[in-house]
């Protein structure tokens, strides 16, 4: 029996929550998102976290996020800590004085 081919969905991006291999694509009020989650062993680099405005040192674990249209290419990638990546449409960015 001939396999039938199924017609392609015409779509932007994986839908909400579908895993990327190297990130997930995430959907919420603030926009889509491409996230990927960095272990531990390989943050190698200290960042500074828009959501609290601490650093995330070397060897912590955390996430990195960016639009999912990905118009502003490296550029736009920020490294959240997990905690106020979850938390951050409770309270806004960290503002600095």
């Amino acid at each position: 029996m001939p396999r039938r081919n199924r017609p392609k969905r015409d779509r932007a991006g994986p839908p909400p929550g579908v895993s990327l291999g190297w990130g997930s694509h995430e959907s919420a009020a603030d926009g889509d998102w491409i996230v990927r989650s960095v272990p531990g062993a390989d943050a190698t680099k200290t960042y500074r976290c828009p959501g609290c405005d601490h650093e995330i040192r070397q060897g912590t674990p955390h996430v990195v996020a960016w639009p999912a249209d990905d118009t502003g290419g490296v550029a736009d990638r920020r490294h959240w800590h997990r905690a106020c990546w979850d938390a951050r449409h409770r309270r806004g960015p960290a503002r600095r004085f």
